[in-house]
């Protein structure tokens, strides 16, 4: 008899039990729509907390299922953001300028306030003109749309180019690096049509909305815990049926699935799809809750954070995945926040802020070295211990 699968996967439930009761205490906590302990601006960090956590199952799933070491993940999380941050800055700059126009005499015509939202944007990098990819800016639809298809067609073409040429192990990590690397130096360029340097700003305003940000931001932290569950949901599922079984086989001995027929560049290709798609899906709904996004986002180190994160969290467990992304974004806003006290040794006062990364790259080191399953791990000791414990 054939059991659900949820059913085969309880650790599943779990998981989404607890986000939604984390969901419902930070509601209860918070300024938008609770007693007002949780501040604004932790509501933000932990919303953010929870889109990278949703490009983290990502990377286990391409990483630790698949055994493919993407540094370029960041690229699709990214664009996610810029697709969703150019419709959030057009409404809010058209809103701004038919309000002053439309103090004249006259009203305003369609010409005059296109023209006077491109000079609004574009005016920093000495341009007063929309570029191409800036077409359909005024859709929420579309870009919405975007969010997905555009680091789900870049993956697409990407990894079809890299693995039906057979291209593995650390040359592609390399190859992943280098296309990061390269889409981040265009965007720094004005010429990309995305404000160069200057990035895509005052995205935490939504158009049309006078609710607080205590409100918005609750909203954002909703939207953000339902895209884990969902993402988590649908990782998962892959993970437990064939596909995962085959990912799998890839990963352990890419030479025995191909002899057995299985066609091993299609199956990498969907995952690296897949993941780009969820990445770029996390990116849409970080950049909002951060207020900005800039081509710094994109750079190389930020796909090499994200690989730390879930190898601290343990690979391969999607579990692991979410509380390495959670531990170390929490951590390092502590940390890299001024709220860690600096400690003075007379000789020497150790200043958490300058000394993070070195914590971050040491805790790689260490759980490479002496826990290799990470903070994940625990939680498999844990539950072994339960089920002796419940035996005996």
């Amino acid at each position: 008899m054939n059991r659900s699968f949820i059913a085969r996967n309880p650790s599943v439930l779990v998981f989404l039990a607890l986000l939604a009761l984390f969901t419902l205490v930070v509601s209860v906590l918070s300024e938008g729509f609770g007693i007002g302990l949780v501040s604004t601006s932790f509501v933000k960090t932990l919303g953010k907390t929870l889109c990278l956590c949703l490009i983290a199952v990502a990377m286990d799933l391409i990483w630790g299922y698949a055994g493919i070491l993407s540094l370029g993940h960041f690229a699709f999380f990214g664009l996610g953001g810029y697709m969703i941050g150019m419709w959030l800055m057009y409404e809010r700059t058209r809103q701004i300028v038919v309000s002053s126009l439309s103090e004249g005499v006259l009203p305003p015509t369609p010409e005059e306030i296109e023209t006077g939202i491109a000079g609004q944007i574009f005016g920093v990098v000495g341009s007063a003109d929309f570029p191409l990819i800036w077409a359909f800016a005024d859709s929420l639809v579309i870009q919405l749309a975007l969010v997905v298809l555009v680091p789900g067609v870049l993956a697409l073409v990407f990894g079809w180019l890299a693995f039906r040429s057979r291209v593995t192990g650390v040359y592609l990590s390399i190859l992943t690096q280098a296309m990061t690397l390269g889409l981040s130096l265009y965007l720094f360029q004005n010429a990309s049509g995305l404000r160069g340097n200057n990035g895509l700003s005052g995205l935490q305003n939504l158009p049309g909305v006078s609710a607080p940000q205590s409100v918005v931001s609750m909203w954002f932290f909703w939207a953000s815990a339902l895209a884990l569950a969902l993402g988590y949901l649908l990782v998962a599922w892959v993970v437990s049926g064939k596909f995962g079984s085959v990912i799998r086989g890839i990963r352990d001995n890419e030479a025995r699935v191909r002899f057995l027929g299985y066609s091993v560049e299609s199956y990498k290709l969907a995952v690296f799809t897949l993941t780009a798609c969820l990445s770029g899906i996390a990116g849409a709904l970080y950049y909002p809750q951060a207020g900005i996004i800039n081509p710094a986002e994109v750079a190389p180190i930020a796909s090499i954070y994200l690989a730390v994160w879930v190898a601290i969290g343990g690979r391969g467990r999607l579990y692991g995945a979410v509380i390495g992304a959670a531990f170390v974004s929490l951590v390092s806003s502590w940390f890299t926040g001024g709220q860690a006290p600096d400690i003075n040794l007379g000789f020497y006062t150790i200043q958490w802020v300058d000394w993070w990364l070195i914590l971050l790259g040491l805790s790689f080191v260490l759980v490479t070295l002496f826990a290799p399953s990470g903070m994940g791990g625990l939680v498999d000791l844990l539950m072994r211990g339960k089920k002796r414990g419940g035996n005996t």
